[in-house]
């Protein structure tokens, strides 16, 4: 019988909700026990495809297409284990698919109702994970904070959850904030009583409290909250503030949640196998050579809006022993100044996808410095686009050269829409999304690190190379290293007579892990290493199980 953990938020968002579901994961893999996790995320869009990054940072995109909230990009980094569009559900995906049934005439004429037909369409879509994927364990995350009204349904889904399945198969863990007060110069508890409370109020009385915070929880403290919550006090855990997420699974395991977990589920207890987990955190927290790296964007105002990229660096950087200080550079600024003024004494440069003109003449002023200098290069979908839209203004000499997208009357489309996308008009959903094989062609600096000639590849993007240019593109130096393997779609472009200039059509990021980098990650950081650093001896990356 698979068990389902539900994990809540209180006080203030954005408490890391995501990262403990992420790291109770791994705790329970840990012990051989198969977990999958699901985000209930209470905003009415169907999916975030179409969201702002400044609101809702990075798109994560799964093997089979799904767009999806950032947090299931900690899941499967976590757990090493891909998710797929179960484990995404929106509000506007369960009122979407009530609806379609109520126009097919699906509830017999009955009123359509909050509860039971979106409370039930809920709990279909929860046990709908459980039955496809049959994992010993569904952790559930449930978006925003208690108390929200756009979560009223998803709570209730879940209290009605717990006797339909029974007591013993359900576990409620409430993540709140224990915030110190200096002028006091004392930890508060109340902010987590009102919250407790409030999940009281609606029905649920958590098994779990995980209280985040920035120091250590006198026992006295932990004795309080236990009284006030009713909650034992074995199972108020400790998630203090670290360094990196990756040490949050060795703290929580320290603590205990694994433990209590395991005894209020009823599951066998099992020995952890953490010692590669460690020895990755040991060597994330010793390296040997520093390497600045430069990331050209046009959401720079928020980080989160590159998260698999930066995290992506971050795994690149363990494997290779590197000291990551990130600089980040709008691009839009790259139009009015020298790009030298921003990106002077960076050891590399990447450039990550995105939509829409703005900022691309800057991305282009980049990508041109870092050929120029010689300074190692990773164009990342829109970022291979712009490397392209480059060769062909400052070496091909077609000064018009542009996408598609940006300008549909340019006399040289480098870039182009493909023939069946002409005439798509919505935007959600409409790209080439997903898993795609990409054959690599031996002899080629991809060749070299991805050691396979077909490899899979996770896109998200609807504008393609335009095939008419490939011939030109050849003849002045670049190489076309990776296509489809029917040899049209352009996947992989990059310039030989260069320490590192790669640039590709996917999203590498999605499927880099801190336990295996991702090839091309891994080579981009040890050639950034290498800039001013004797060339490292990378170690073999630390296989997590």
């Amino acid at each position: 019988m698979t068990k389902f953990i539900f994990v809540t938020g209180g006080v203030v968002s954005s408490i890391g909700k995501g990262i403990v579901a992420a790291s109770l994961g791994r705790l329970l893999k840990s012990r051989d026990y198969s977990v999958s996790i699901l985000k209930l995320d209470p905003y009415i869009n169907v999916d975030p495809g179409t969201m702002s990054p400044f609101q809702h940072g990075e798109v994560f995109v799964t093997q089979d297409g799904a767009e999806t909230d950032l947090d299931l990009g900690h899941y499967e980094r976590f757990t090493d284990t891909s998710m797929s569009r179960l484990n995404s559900v929106t509000t506007g995906l369960i009122y979407q698919s009530v609806i379609n049934k109520e126009r097919r005439g699906d509830y017999n004429g009955g009123t359509v109702q909050v509860i039971p037909h979106i409370t039930n369409e809920i709990k279909d879509r929860i046990l709908r994970v459980a039955k496809e994927t049959n994992p010993s364990a569904v952790i559930t995350e449930i978006g925003g904070t208690v108390g929200d009204i756009e979560s009223l349904p998803f709570l209730e889904a879940i209290r009605q959850l717990r006797k339909e399945v029974g007591r013993q198969n359900v576990l409620y863990m409430h993540v709140t904030l224990l915030p110190w007060i200096a002028s006091a110069g004392e930890m508060k508890t109340k902010p987590t009583q009102h919250s407790v409370k409030e999940l009281r109020s609606i029905g649920i009385q958590p098994d779990i409290l995980v209280c985040r915070c920035d120091r250590t929880i006198p026992v006295g403290l932990k004795q309080k909250l236990s009284e006030f919550c009713d909650v034992p006090v074995e199972c108020v855990i400790t998630c203090q503030d670290a360094s990196s997420i990756y040490e949050v699974p060795l703290i929580l395991e320290r603590e205990g949640l694994a433990q209590q977990t395991l005894d209020l589920l009823q599951m066998e207890q099992r020995q952890p196998n953490l010692t590669q987990w460690e020895i990755m955190v040991e060597r994330m927290y010793s390296p040997k050579y520093s390497v600045e790296i430069a990331i050209v964007g046009k959401y720079v105002r928020l980080s989160d809006a590159y998260l698999s990229v930066v995290e992506s660096l971050r795994h690149a950087a363990i494997a290779t022993h590197g000291d990551l200080r990130l600089r980040w550079v709008n691009s839009e600024a790259l139009e009015n100044e020298p790009a030298e003024n921003y990106l002077a004494g960076v050891d590399g440069i990447i450039v990550p996808g995105g939509f829409g003109s703005r900022g691309i003449d800057g991305k282009i002023a980049a990508i041109k410095y870092a050929r120029d200098r010689q300074i190692p290069f990773l164009g990342l979908c829109l970022g291979m686009q712009c490397s392209v839209i480059e060769w062909a203004r400052n070496v091909e000499g077609l000064i018009d050269a542009n996408s598609a997208e940006f300008d549909p009357y340019t006399n040289d489309p480098v870039i182009n829409l493909l023939p069946e996308q002409q005439d798509v008009v919505d935007l959600g959903g409409t790209m080439r999304l997903g898993l795609y094989p990409c054959r690599i062609q031996p002899g080629t600096r991809a060749f070299e690190l991805y050691q396979e000639e077909v490899i899979y590849e996770r896109h998200r993007h609807r504008y393609e190379f335009n095939n008419l240019y490939r011939n030109a593109l050849l003849d002045s130096g670049y190489v076309v290293s990776g296509t489809s393997p029917d040899g049209r779609l352009v996947e992989i472009v990059e310039y030989p007579k260069h320490p590192f200039f790669i640039a590709c059509q996917f999203h590498p990021e999605f499927q880099s892990r801190p336990s295996n980098p991702h090839p091309l990650f891994k080579g981009f950081m040890e050639a950034s290493i290498s800039r001013t650093q004797p060339t490292p001896t990378a170690p073999k990356p630390v296989q997590v199980s």
